[in-house]
């Protein structure tokens, strides 16, 4: 059986090496779809024997649709640019692509935040379906919030290992990236017409801190689990003030 890894990139140079380099010796073909890099990651991918296509980005779901149909393998493994596989994942993908019945497969993510393996904050084990069967697989879910699904909605089977992210080097870094996903999700919330009351802001911003630092137990992550709290609840508050921001513009 011939597996493909499937990958997006924008700007990616401090990751993809990695990424790819985890990738040996498991994958036979990487596919590397880009949004027109401005950096070295054409470079890096292609030295590294990657296929590197570009393509015009309308969103996470369709970039990862696309990378998906451009994959010739029998099976695809579907990773990010800033994660990588740990070795007992390797051998198992290794393992699991030879089930002739299996249309799909999860895996724990484990994420690297500023210096520390996060186990908790609702952030592990952050179980995702990562290795399908190709045609039997799509991207779905609302952007940025993407998710790979089984079309026949079968039940998917379990391997050991982590998928390693490496998320955020530096708190700036995080911030960032709130602002930039806040700004595609209070799009989309606008675009379906959903509205929320000044209120029911607070209320969910007190919601999202108790559930990361309380229920999902942050604070057993020490400091960086407080950090990672207080960050999601002001990302929570960032949409919303987006998406009132956008109401008020129209």
């Amino acid at each position: 059986m011939k597996l493909s890894a499937a990958i997006i990139t924008f700007n990616e140079e401090h990751n993809i090496g990695r990424c790819i380099e985890s990738l040996k010796g498991v994958a036979d073909e990487i596919v590397v779809v880009d949004s027109f890099s401005t950096d070295r990651t054409q470079e890096i991918c292609e030295k590294a024997g990657a296929r590197f296509i570009r393509n015009p980005f309308e969103g996470h779901i369709q970039q990862k649709n696309f990378a998906l149909n451009q994959c010739t393998g029998d099976w695809i493994l579907s990773l990010d640019a800033d994660e990588a596989l740990d070795d007992p994942l390797r051998e198992s993908i290794r393992m699991a692509i030879a089930d002739e019945t299996a249309e799909g497969f999860r895996m724990n993510r484990l994420t690297y935040y500023c210096g520390h393996w996060v186990k908790h904050c609702g952030w592990y084990p952050d179980t995702k379906l990562r290795l399908v069967r190709k045609g039997r697989a799509e991207w779905r879910g609302v952007n940025p919030h993407d998710r790979l699904d089984l079309i026949s909605g079968a039940d998917s089977g379990f391997l050991i290992g982590d998928i390693l992210h490496y998320s955020y080097y530096t708190r700036e870094d995080h911030l960032r990236q709130i602002e930039y996903f806040s700004g595609i999700a209070s799009k989309e919330l606008f675009q379906r017409g959903k509205k929320i009351s000044l209120v029911m802001m607070v209320v969910k911003v007190i919601a999202q801190f108790l559930k990361s630092y309380v229920f999902k137990l942050g604070f057993l992550d020490g400091m960086t689990g407080w950090n990672i709290s207080r960050l999601s609840a002001f990302a929570t508050w960032r949409k919303y003030t987006m998406l009132r921001n956008l109401y008020q513009n129209t």
